[in-house]
């Protein structure tokens, strides 16, 4: 109420921020040069994205935007990805290989930053921040 044409000031400025912040290296940040380790932080980052969700498909990288990680007591991981809506039902055997939906009615995607803390070494992961825009 009382926000006028702009909507919410507040979203407005959250999504400004987290469309500037994708265009720029956060401090201490270096782009990621190790495909294994990363492709095991998508996995770990849609796993906990598919259990937290209430959608009845499951969701899949549909594009890797940024990948930059930071060396501190384990290893940290700033992800910038597009996750889309696959053809696969939440309660589908085969997670691995589902397609991108295709149907224009069922078709979905966001665009999310995620922040990772992971001792690779151990098979450790913690998911300490994420945010994620409807496209």
């Amino acid at each position: 109420m009382g926000a006028g044409r702009w909507g919410n000031p507040l979203l407005l400025l959250a999504a400004l921020a987290l469309v500037l912040g994708r265009h720029q290296q956060w401090p201490g940040f270096q782009d990621s040069e190790s495909p294994k380790n990363v492709n095991a932080t998508l996995t770990f980052l849609l796993e906990n994205y598919n259990n937290n969700s209430n959608d009845s498909y499951l969701f899949g990288v549909d594009k890797l935007l940024r990948s930059q990680v930071q060396l501190t007591t384990g290893v940290e991981y700033l992800i910038t990805m597009k996750i889309s809506r696959t053809k696969c039902k939440r309660n589908s055997t085969k997670k691995h290989s589902c397609p991108i939906q295709t149907k224009k009615n069922l078709k979905k995607s966001f665009i999310c930053d995620f922040l990772v803390y992971t001792l690779p070494w151990m098979n450790h992961y913690q998911l300490w921040n994420n945010s994620c825009l409807d496209v």
